[in-house]
Formats: structure tokens, sequence, C-alpha cells
């Protein structure tokens, strides 16, 4: 297990009715004025914008609203909010919603206090300071209740980059109710699902050695999710199911399960330029890429592959031939993504085989763009065979 230190400072008021508790806690920690943040009419249909408001109201904390965050958050709503905090004198930013709210909630926090552009910290430097951020779960998905991430896509450029990690970007607390969760659409529930059991993969294929404890709490989260999922999608009011999601989520993206151990993330780095080309969810670009990243890398470390395939998809060990093991966990892990209706295909998600030199030469636009990868080092060539074999 290598060195590391982990910070999770973010308080978590977790359950059905933590919501009535949103205003008492931005006054807790310091607002007195609220920018919240929040995307579509989802939020109004399930009446978290209601308890929301209702809670700042109680608590005599006045607010302001950026509405109409977009899937694949974009840049331009985080200029419009950096300018609306300075002017209305915000001090405390509440995202409402799942993580493109959230995702635009911290962009602007570190955008306030900061004199140039916000971008600068999506692509050459740490950010050291924020307004505070607040956030009241909608949606199991990207983790971003907690984690140090943000990921905003720069309009005009087309460029979809995550931010230069820092701690500040953590949120200062997190309200989870799961009940908001069961109005979901199938698709975004499965491509949440999607989305949170690929942040553990990209975790768990590691080439450090002796990480077992690490190894075990990625092995029992994604098994949760591989059984919560289906259960939410057959019943979904299924509070429990929402609830297993809901926390999963989260803890497969505060990094408590990636210390200590060298991590991935090329499929994410890949995913980014299907989405940002193409505008589809995350968690569908991810089932597309992820199997083929596995089969094109697995040789690398066959071992660990057929691990995953017995310890987590319950696949019988080929003692002789372990690489037929690794090769039936890919398989298993197809199965499951298309039983909960994910694509596995460029065509099911309108990619083109035809432009994936383009995405490689997008790609080779961001800074340090080829290597990336933790377990191999994916180059422009492997890139491209890679999404070869998502193509299919």
């Amino acid at each position: 297990m290598d060195n590391f230190t982990f910070y999770s400072p973010t308080l978590f008021a977790f359950g059905d009715g933590e919501e009535k508790n949103t205003g008492a806690l931005v006054r807790r920690f310091g607002g007195t004025k609220v920018l919240m943040v929040y995307g579509g009419g989802s939020i109004k249909r399930n009446g978290a914008y209601d308890d929301a408001a209702a809670s700042l109201r109680e608590a005599g904390i006045p607010w302001v609203e950026l509405g109409g965050v977009q899937p694949n958050p974009r840049s331009g709503k985080v200029y419009e909010g950096i300018d609306l905090c300075r002017r209305e004198g915000v001090d405390f930013i509440l995202a409402v919603g799942g993580g493109s709210a959230i995702d635009t909630a911290k962009a602007i926090g570190v955008g306030v206090p900061y004199d140039g552009d916000f971008w600068d910290f999506f692509s050459k430097k740490a950010a050291e300071k924020t307004l505070p951020v607040g956030v009241v779960l909608t949606l199991s998905a990207t983790g971003s209740e907690a984690s140090n991430a943000s990921v905003i896509t720069l309009e005009g450029e087309n460029l979809k980059w995550g931010n230069i990690k820092s701690d500040v970007y953590r949120p200062i607390f997190s309200v989870m109710n799961p009940r908001y969760t069961c109005s979901l659409p199938a698709y975004q529930t499965s491509s949440g699902a999607t989305d949170m059991l690929s942040h553990i993969m990209e975790r768990y294929f590691t080439p450090t050695e002796h990480v077992d404890v690490t190894d075990r709490l990625c092995e029992g989260l994604m098994k949760t999710i591989l059984t919560a999922a289906p259960k939410a999608l057959e019943t979904p009011n299924d509070y429990n199911a929402r609830a297993d999601l809901m926390w999963a989520g989260m803890l497969a993206h505060n990094n408590l399960c990636g210390v200590g151990r060298r991590q991935d993330w090329a499929s994410h780095q890949m995913e980014h330029e299907l989405s940002a080309l193409y505008d589809c969810a995350h968690g569908a670009g991810l089932a597309v890429v992820t199997p083929a990243w596995m089969t094109y890398v697995m040789d690398r470390d066959i071992p660990r592959f057929a691990q995953f395939a017995v310890r987590v998809f319950g696949c019988e060990m080929d003692f002789r031939q372990p690489e037929n093991t690794a090769r039936a966990g890919v398989e298993r892990l197809t199965a499951w993504l298309r039983s909960i209706g994910m694509p596995t295909t460029f065509a099911e998600i309108g990619a083109k085989a035809e432009d994936i030199p383009a995405m490689v030469a997008h790609r080779a636009k961001k800074p340090n763009g080829f290597p990336f990868g933790g377990l191999a080092p994916i180059h422009e060539d492997d890139m491209a065979a890679i999404l070869r074999l998502a193509a299919g």
C-alpha cells in the first residue's frame, strides 16, 4: 500500500426528512445569502425545490436562483453564476440536484473569490479558496456530493475537463434523502448506477500490491450496486434500494476506496470525449467504453481481472487458464449493463467510428493529454484501438 493522506470534511445528513435541516445547516456554516443552483424541472416535480426553499425561509436566509443547468454542465452557467454571486453579495452556494448542479456550484464557488478566469482551475492551477458549497442531493450517480472533483465543458472549444484536484471543492454539507430519487426515469437510475460502479472500478484496477482492505471495500460496494440497481428499477419506490445506491454513490467517489493505491481513470478520460462530442449521458458513455478498455488492457494483470470476475460477479476460477475467468468477468459486466438498459455499443449512443481520430486529436488538446491511465498507459494508438472495440 502506498502512503496517503485522506481528508473528507463533508457533513452528511442522510435519510427521509433530513432536507428540513437544510436552512439550519447553511446558517451553521456561516451562510447569510444563498445562490441556489439547479437544473430543470425535476426538483420542482419531486419536491426538492419547495423543501429547500421552505427550509431556507424558516432559517431566515434570503436566496437568489440560477436554474437551467444542463447535463454535461457548461461553462456559460458558471460565468453567469459567478456574476450573480458578486452582484448579489452571495456568501454561500446551495446545489439542489445531481452531479451537474453540484459541479456547476463548485466551479462557481472557486470562481467568485478569484480575480482570473475560473477555467484556470480546470487547465493549469489548483484552487485555494471557495465560497462554501452545500448540497441537497436528488440523483445517485456522480458522488460529487462528497468528492474533490468537478467536471465542466468549456463552450466554444467543447472541452470537457475535470478540475485540477483540490479539497476546497468538497461540499461543506450534503443532505441526502433517498426518496428524491424514487421518481427518476429508469434510464437516469441506470446511468447513475453505471457511473458509481465505474468510479469504483477506476480505483480497483491498480498496479499497486497489498491493498486488501481497499480491495474488499471496492468489492462490497460493487456487489451492493449490482444488487440494488435492479431492485430500484423493478420497484422505483423501494426506499432501501434507493438508500443503498445513494450511500454507495458517495462512498464510490469520496476516495475512501482509492487511498494507498494507484488509480486508473482511463475509461473516464475517454468517455469525456464521447459525451463532449455527442452529449450522451456520462453513465451511458462509460457503459460503452469500460468493457472495451477491460478487454484491451487485461493482459497487463490477468490475476486482478480474474479476481474481479470471481469476487464481484461470482465467476468460477479457471486456474489453468485464468485469462478465461478474466474474460468471463467482462462478459458478465456487459450482460449486467444490458440488463439495466444501458448501451454497450457506439451505435446505441449515436457515436460513429469515423469520428474516432477526431476524438483522439481532441483529447490531445488537454494538458498532459497522453499518455493517461494508471494500470496501463494509454497512448494515441491505444485510445483509438479501444474506441474501435467499443464501436463494435
